[in-house]
């Protein structure tokens, strides 16, 4: 081979367009208690990109998907926070769980990423004024509301509120009590129990004895689904409710037919009950593909993380500081469980909260309004 030749080689070479792509990132539990939430998240947002980057990409740009597990732990969700951040993406999607979600915020914050959380309602991940981050789910004080309402319009007259401890589920907990002060509603009980355990008896024991008319546990669905269960075995029928969290079907697995049913929580619609046709028409793509369905709401809300990441992406905003503007001026942008749109803290905007029972077949039944 002569000179001459590999000299023209370099001049091609180096005439040749570099690779362009936008990087984002997807933080998620793929391993851990919600690996399904995670795994439902992972897939909703590789087909959106998928689909994006088979039309030509956006402005000749093609998406790049970094995906980390935070595995549903904070000292996990830090490292993954950090591991993005190393990975030179614009923004991050996620993740499920407002502890999980709050041990990444400063670090991907001070990267200077846009971060949009997707399952995490605590009202002070947005109180802290990080210019950065946003959510597609409504927050805890939303749904509070919402469980007062519904408490209210159930006729219940002495509540316990179990929680876990955890920002979300302590946030709610403490958020339904002032609203429930506020309508006029006695909180007879008000504690804790500690997540991950097999036998909650104890706990059900003590919220027997303060005799309630409804108990209320607003944390996730696996303590749900046990406490349903062994509360069906004692023998002992009060009504219980939760919130947003215990909005996955696996609650029924764990809990069972019989133990579920009359169960009801507040949650955003389930896949199945969003109604527009860019929801439909994406929820056949998605089981065309995987042959299933999302099991809750959460992972499709990641999907409207990414539908508002495209609109600001084909704008021509691709630095974080231009995608964050972008996103508080959002508005007219038809997501799957409705319009996006984010407020000055970089809370979503809209109504989204209704009221599901479980049936005698172990399925979610979305009440009247």
């Amino acid at each position: 081979m002569n000179k001459g030749f590999l000299a023209l080689l370099l001049v091609c070479f180096l005439s040749t367009p570099a690779f362009s792509a936008i990087k984002v990132g997807v933080m998620c539990p793929l391993t851990g208690k919600w690996a399904s939430e995670g795994q439902d998240m992972k897939n909703i947002v590789t087909l959106l990109v998928d689909e994006r980057n088979k039309q030509g990409g956006i402005n000749g740009e093609t998406i790049e998907l970094v995906v980390e597990d935070d595995a549903g732990d904070p000292r996990t969700a830090a490292l993954a926070a950090q591991k993005l951040a190393s990975a030179d993406v614009v923004a991050v999607i996620g993740t499920y769980g407002s502890a999980v979600t709050e041990a990444s915020q400063n670090i991907l914050d001070e990267s200077g990423i846009v971060q949009i959380g997707t399952g995490s309602t605590s009202v002070r991940l947005t109180e802290k004024g990080l210019p950065l981050f946003f959510r597609t789910c409504p927050r805890d004080d939303a749904q509070g509301q919402a469980a007062a309402q519904a408490i209210v319009k159930g006729g219940y007259k002495k509540i316990a509120l179990l929680h876990d401890n955890s920002s979300y589920a302590k946030g709610l907990a403490e958020e339904s009590r002032a609203e429930l002060k506020k309508a006029g509603i006695e909180v007879i009980f008000f504690d804790a129990l500690t997540p991950g355990e097999r036998d909650y008896n104890a706990i059900l024991t003590k919220l027997k004895s303060a005799g309630p008319d409804l108990v209320f546990f607003t944390g996730y669905y696996p303590e749900t689904g046990m406490l349903l269960r062994q509360k069906k075995e004692m023998g002992w029928n009060v009504p219980m409710m939760g919130g947003d969290a215990a909005n996955h079907q696996d609650l029924v697995k764990i809990a069972g037919n019989a133990a579920a049913h009359g169960y009801f929580f507040v949650s955003p619609p389930l896949p199945q009950d969003l109604d527009s046709k860019a929801a439909k028409d994406f929820l056949a793509a998605y089981k065309a593909k995987y042959n299933a369905v999302p099991v809750s709401v959460w992972a499709v809300l990641a999907g409207d993380a990414f539908k508002a990441l495209e609109n600001a992406f084909t704008a021509g905003q691709t630095k974080p500081e231009d995608i964050a503007s972008y996103l508080h001026k959002l508005s007219g942008v038809q997501g799957f469980s409705g319009e996006l749109g984010f407020d000055a803290k970089g809370d979503r905007v809209g109504k989204f909260y209704r009221t599901y029972v479980v049936d005698e077949n172990g399925h979610f039944i979305l009440q009247a309004e």
